[in-house]
């Protein structure tokens, strides 16, 4: 579902954005809007949105201001500024705003913004992995995974940080949903080529030094594989 928020302390200029975003998802589905009267509210809001829609010119903190918060707890939202001061439009180059629209709204360079947002959100999605947790969900990158392992019903991702996240899943459905950088090397593994430095008595070496086995059958695969891989990197 992409989650959208709208930034706004006119309530009029609010329901308007709410109101074309509505007129341009009605065929999409799956997605929600919420929206906040301030950039102090939205700032406390516990959900991150795909996609934000920010004044600038609001009591303190302003939206530029309200954009730089959020930057700083690393959000990777895509801001979109919607107000009346054309001279802002070069700050909005510092806090990575991914379009700049001008009040009043037209409607076809909405649905140009819109157009090119969700393209992004769709390329980038291929990127993360999406797995649920209880009644809630969790985003992964899935260049933050080491190796993914299987013990009983559950699935084990093994973070680059050190984190394990944990969820029930079947490796063989996980494997449909990563990327070709990942390898199934055992049949209770799959390793994330990226992190890979070797395989040598069974066991793939991974560049933090941690081992995990590979099978005898797919050793020749997995060298093939990481091979492959590398010159896809141009390593």
């Amino acid at each position: 579902m992409i989650k959208f928020a709208i930034c706004d302390d006119e309530p009029q200029m609010a329901q308007e954005i709410a109101d074309q975003l509505v007129g341009y998802m009605k065929e999409t589905g799956g997605y929600s809007v919420e929206c906040f009267s301030s950039g102090y509210a939205l700032l406390k809001s516990p959900d991150e949105f795909d996609v934000i829609f920010l004044d600038i010119q609001m009591e303190r903190p302003d939206g530029m201001e309200t954009a730089r918060l959020l930057r700083q707890r690393d959000n990777h939202s895509l801001i979109v500024f919607v107000t009346v001061l054309k001279e802002r439009v070069f700050d909005a180059f510092q806090v990575e705003a991914y379009d700049y629209l001008l009040k009043p709204l037209d409607s076809a360079r909405f649905r140009r913004t819109m157009d090119r947002a969700l393209g992004w959100l769709e390329r980038d999605a291929a990127k993360n992995l999406v797995i649920q947790r209880g009644s809630g969900c969790q985003v992964i990158l899935l260049s933050d995974i080491l190796y993914c392992e299987v013990l009983g019903r559950k699935i084990y991702l093994h973070k680059k940080d050190g984190m394990v996240v944990d969820y029930y899943d079947r490796l063989e459905d996980l494997e449909q949903r990563v990327d070709g950088r990942f390898f199934k090397c055992h049949r209770s593994y799959l390793v994330n080529l990226d992190y890979v430095g070797g395989c040598q008595d069974g066991q793939v070496l991974l560049q933090n030094g941690e081992r995990i086995p590979v099978s005898r059958l797919r050793e020749r695969e997995l060298t093939q594989a990481l091979l492959r891989h590398m010159k896809e990197r141009g390593v």
